[in-house]
């Protein structure tokens, strides 16, 4: 990792506090979002990390500075679902309904056969959340030419090749 980014994660880090989630905060709806799409089909439930959340923050701003949308490379084995929205129009259960809706093409089975178009790209989101493996959840979101960019990461990693998806 680049010092300067180091630095940044860091920064952010010290910037997140340690307490759990306000009710009705942003965050906590992100997470509740979550964890009612996990609970209908029977999985535990994700917990918040500040940390995870400070990543999502460092690399939201970053797609935000430099007017691009692609994943980290840099991710410290957690997974990653990416949205971007008309500024300010969409609350943070459309944003995560947006993962959830790709339901409509998840057959569970082994990773990578997952989805029932034969690509499992078009049920990436949704299975990694989903996951079982999956416990902490932490995002945030950016602001770039109005539009809303949204990071959430998710520890440990889903999406693995080879394993069970519920």
């Amino acid at each position: 990792m680049k010092p300067a980014r180091l630095l940044t994660l860091i920064a952010a880090l010290l910037a997140f506090p340690v307490a759990a989630q306000a009710p009705g905060s942003f965050q906590q709806r992100l997470l509740d979002a979550h964890n009612q799409e996990r609970a209908r089909i029977g999985v535990k439930p994700l917990v918040w990390s500040p940390v995870l959340a400070a990543q999502a923050r460092v690399w939201a701003d970053d797609l935000a500075r430099r007017g691009v949308f692609e994943h980290s490379k840099e991710r410290f084995g957690a997974g990653e679902n990416l949205w971007m929205g008309t500024s300010g129009y969409y609350q943070p259960e459309a944003m995560v309904g947006s993962f959830i809706r790709e339901r409509q093409y998840f057959r569970a089975g082994t990773f990578p056969e997952v989805s029932t178009t034969g690509k499992w790209q078009d049920v990436g989101h949704y299975t990694q959340l989903i996951w079982a493996g999956t416990s902490q959840l932490g995002c945030a979101t950016s602001m770039a030419n109005g539009r809303d960019i949204l990071v959430c990461r998710y520890y440990p990693a889903g999406n693995v090749r080879g394993q069970n998806v519920p």
